[in-house]
């Protein structure tokens, strides 16, 4: 059984390059090197369970009830609900025939008052995680997010039925109803920040004397090495994650400007000196968009790899808990 969450989750390719032409390839830029990552696999973003630098989560509660559907092997021939979302609606809504599956499922709203869960008909079963069934949950929560704001929901999240929805948006309707409050008209964007680690190495060796001094003496010397090597390593190391920093608290600095909050995830290889997540007012979004592209041209040594928009993965984190059926 996969726990449905809201949690952010790291997305799948970016509809937007970030270069002069939006629909411009995917290329390095010589000065400002800004790149659209090539299609992602969905094991990003991961979340994280609190906010970094000071930044707020923006809710967290424990809910109980609704009946998640325990997946049993594929021979079951009964049929669930699978759930992509959570959105703030009270009519019945449809989303066409967009939805998981061979053959695209329709996707429809299920109610309970004033919040609707964006769902299709689906096997109840464990979906396999493959490229196009992941391809299928970003884009129906992309289709949706067009007009609404939206609660993403986990990938395999199955019901077993109407009823258990209803009791679950029932149970967790105060949870939803605050953050979809806090999350209207909001957006996420991904930027992450690479550079040529290689190439700081000589910047440091040629800018810091003992650095260069040791490196001197290590390439001169005949006898043993270990211990001038050792610190040659840790001044470098030093130097390197000193220099990192300054390039990251510039580029956020810039950034807090135009959005609402930002959030700090780990960063993926040494090539990578910043990985963040950013929150965008919809009436925000050129401007961040043109900030972005600024930024990287005042930054030449660095390349950028900017996604979105995506629902506010990293910055919703409702926990729930549910009976298995």
């Amino acid at each position: 059984m996969r726990k449905p969450a809201a949690k952010g989750r790291k997305a799948p390719p970016s509809r937007r390059a970030v270069s002069a032409a939006r629909s411009a390839p995917a290329r390095a830029i010589p000065k400002g090197r800004m790149r659209k990552p090539a299609p992602r696999r969905r094991s990003e973003p991961a979340p994280m369970d609190s906010a970094t630098n000071g930044e707020r989560a923006v809710s967290e509660r424990v809910v109980r009830g609704g009946r998640a559907a325990v997946a049993q092997p594929s021979r079951a021939a009964s049929r669930g609900k699978y759930v992509y979302c959570i959105i703030e609606a009270t009519e019945s809504l449809r989303f066409g025939p967009v939805g998981i599956g061979t053959e695209p499922s329709d996707v429809y709203t299920v109610h309970y008052k004033n919040l609707g869960a964006v769902v299709s008909d689906a096997p109840l079963e464990v979906l396999d995680s493959t490229r196009e069934n992941v391809l299928a949950h970003e884009r129906v929560n992309e289709t949706v997010m067009r007009e609404h704001t939206v609660i993403p929901m986990s990938f395999g999240t199955v019901f077993k039925t109407r009823e258990d929805i209803v009791e679950l948006l029932r149970s967790a309707a105060d949870a939803f109803g605050d953050v979809l409050n806090k999350m209207q008209n909001k957006l996420e964007f991904g930027l992450k920040v690479l550079w040529d680690r290689d190439q700081a190495v000589r910047e440091v060796e040629s800018e810091d004397d003992d650095i260069s001094r040791l490196k001197h003496e290590i390439s001169s010397q005949k006898g043993p090495t270990y211990f001038a090597r050792m610190q040659y390593g840790r001044l470098v190391d030093a130097a390197l994650h000193a220099r990192s920093e300054r390039y990251v608290a510039a580029v956020l600095g810039e950034l807090r400007e135009v959005s609402v909050a930002s959030r700090i995830n780990k960063p993926i290889g040494d090539k990578m000196i910043l990985n963040a997540a950013f929150l965008i007012s919809r009436d925000q979004e050129h401007a961040f968009d043109a900030k972005v592209k600024s930024i990287a041209s005042h930054f030449d040594k660095l390349t950028f790899k900017y996604t979105g928009p995506w629902p506010p993965y990293n910055f919703v984190n409702i926990r729930l808990k549910l009976e298995r059926a």
